[in-house]
Parts: structure tokens; sequence; C-alpha cells
């Protein structure tokens, strides 16, 4: 007897190596510095914002506290940056008639779940059925970077690969030390928060896509997700748009650091890209490690020690960085995206996000509203705040 007919799963396929970035926003109130629940009237007075592409520019989430800004489809990342910028510059005027302000990290320090509104939506109503308290509890901001990949063979072992350098991307965003009032410990509570969702978390590692599009099948047909939308992957593919979707980082708080942390995801993938058209064989690190990789970063931060080959060689997770950001110079000259790449050396130089947080707390004697007063700062501007020592 032959097998279940397995259906395909077509990939649009990228010629170019392009790169699209979506960035989820908060809304908090200009008073009192809690989230605010008024994205529907946000998405009133900003009307329907469209790239050259025809990509809407903003949509909904799952929280009515939330902006997605979308960029449309671009050859480099200082071009879909500046995108992100002018929808930003549209939404902030919008947010400021409402008496709101913009916000971006991986979670709020201090707001409850219990008190935001969720968007009705068939997808959304459906996530909270099935989810109940941890879907509830998803008070959680990231960014998401798709990067053009030209053929579906190529997906998976770079998706592999990149698992190695997991530990770095999330190190270098970390900025959800802080969870209802509380430091966690964590550099990056989202990250663990996030995986509790039963599509969330770490990707299988497939060997091609034939075992891809037979997990999908599976999947559908025991009704764990209903379209691919529901895969929630840290880092998946996006058939639809012909890319890998990186979306380890948790929000990132100006401009200037996303522009950093895009770079790099872009060089990453097609240095990667590169090499798999070269016929190599990409290293690639077993589950576990890359299990613990995620968890260590996590915890620590741009602290962890990470494992770096299968050989369970460990490292700083920064001084593994500067090699990592030295390979892949050359890269980002031919994607003109030099400077930015450069720019994320200067991250753990001056503290990541979740550590600025704790400077800032400590310095306030607590005062939570600070760190969320600092943050509007840093999003007002192009680049982090000066942050008290």
């Amino acid at each position: 007897m032959g097998g279940a007919r397995i259906d395909p799963v077509p990939f649009r396929g990228s010629p170019r190596p392009t790169i699209g970035i979506e960035w989820e926003i908060a809304l908090v109130d200009k008073a009192s510095r809690d989230l605010s629940n008024t994205a529907s009237a946000v998405f009133d007075a900003v009307g329907e914002l469209r790239a050259h592409d025809g990509t809407p520019q903003v949509s909904k989430e799952l929280l009515r506290n939330t902006v997605e800004l979308v960029t449309g489809v671009h050859e480099t990342v200082g071009a879909a940056v500046q995108d992100l910028s002018a929808t930003m510059d549209t939404v902030r005027r919008a947010a400021d008639e409402l008496g709101v302000d913009l916000f971006c990290a991986g979670t709020h320090p201090f707001a409850q779940w219990s008190t935001q509104q969720l968007t009705r939506s068939v997808h959304y109503d459906e996530l909270i059925e099935r989810t109940q308290w941890w879907g509830r509890q998803m008070l959680i901001w990231g960014v998401h970077v798709h990067v053009g990949v030209s053929h579906r063979e190529k997906v998976f072992p770079i998706l592999n690969s990149l698992l190695l350098s997991y530990p770095h991307l999330l190190a270098l965003s970390a900025s959800s030390p802080m969870w209802s009032g509380s430091d966690t410990g964590y550099a990056s509570n989202r990250a663990l928060m996030f995986q509790q969702l039963p599509t969330a978390g770490l990707p299988f590692q497939f060997e091609n896509w034939n075992q891809f599009e037979h997990y999908v099948h599976d999947e559908m047909k025991t009704g764990v997700f209903e379209q691919l939308g529901g895969m929630h992957w840290d880092i998946r593919p996006a058939p639809k748009w012909g890319t890998i979707e990186v979306r380890i980082c948790d929000g990132i708080s100006n401009r200037g650091e996303l522009a950093a942390l895009a770079a790099l995801i872009h060089c990453l993938i097609v240095h990667l890209d590169e090499r798999v058209e070269r016929g190599e064989e990409l290293p690639t690190l077993p589950p576990w490690h890359v299990q613990e990789n995620k968890w260590r970063a996590a915890r620590y931060g741009l602290d962890a020690i990470v494992i770096v080959g299968s050989d369970n060689t460990e490292r700083l997770v920064t001084e593994d960085l500067d090699d990592l950001l030295n390979r892949l110079e050359p890269t980002a000259r031919r994607l003109g995206c030099a400077d930015e790449l450069a720019a994320v050396a200067d991250i753990p130089r001056r503290g990541a996000n979740y550590q600025r947080q704790r400077q800032t707390a400590a310095a306030a004697q607590g005062d939570l509203i600070a760190v969320v007063d600092a943050l509007v700062q840093e999003l007002n501007n192009s680049g982090p705040f000066s942050y008290p020592a």
C-alpha cells in the first residue's frame, strides 16, 4: 500500500536576497506610563498606509495595545529602516493626539496582562480558546526580519546553520528583564514566555523541504494548525514570500540598534546562502545544544557562555561575536550595510537594552516609570538614551 498523499508546500523563491522587517510597537499612556488599549483609534487616525509594493505598513496584533510596523520589500537594510521610520512618524503623530506615546521592548516593566484587551479575529479567538492562560499571558513584543532565498532546497540547510547564531541575536536584542513589576533575573523573559505556546519555540532541524512538507501535512491533519501562519517558530520558512523569517529578537527600542541587528541577520543568511551555492556543507549544532544556548542567552544575555561547536567547544558569546562580525564584513560591503553591521559591536560596549533598563531602575530607586520614560525617549531618538551610570 502506498503512503498518504502529501500536498506540496510551494516556496515562492526570491531571485535576490531582499529584506523586509516587522517591528511590534506598544502604546503607553503619556501620564501613567501603563499600556494603552488604543490601537483601534490609532488605526482609524492613520488610515490605510501601503508600501511601494502594496504591502500594508501597519497591521493589528493579538493585543489592542500594539501596532505592528511593516516594510515593503527592500534591497538594503538602510532602505528598510527608512521605510519604518516614515511609518513610525505617521503613527506617532496619530498616537500623540490620543495622549499616547510609542514604546518598544520585549516586555513592559510593570503592566498587568489581565487588563489588556484582545483584538477580535477568527485567528486570535481560536488561539486564545486553545491556549487559555498562556495565550492571555503573551504580553510581549518582538522584531521579525525576512530575507529572500532563491530556492526551497536552500531553506533548511541555511535555517539549521543559522541556529548557531541564535544566542548571539537573542543576547544582543534582549530587552525583557522585567515582568509585572518584578525583575525576573533573565535578560530575555520574552523568549521563554513565548515558547509556552504549542507551536512556538525552536524550529525542527529538517534535512530537506520534503521532510518539512510531511511535517506540515501531519500538523494540519491532526489540527495543530490550519495555516502556516499558525507555526510560530523562532526561525521559520515563509513560503508565500520566498523568505526565511527570523523571529528571535526581543522588541528593539531604537532605530540604530534595529538597523544593526537587521544587518547582522541579512548578512548571516546571505553568507550561508553563498556557502550553499559553493556546495559547502554548513555547520550545525545538535538540537540539545541549540536548546541550551537559547536558555543561556535568555538567562545571562551578553554574559552567556555558549556552545559553538558539535565538539562541545564553549566561548563567551561576545568573543564569538567579534569573530562572526569579522567573517561577515565582506558580505556587508556587498549588501550595502557595512556601517550598520559595524554598529553591532557597539551594543556590548555600551550595554544591551536589558542592562540599560536595570541601570535606570537602580538609579531611580526602583521606579519603573523611569524605565518606560527612558524607553520612550530611545524610540523618539535614533539611538539609545544616555542612561545613568
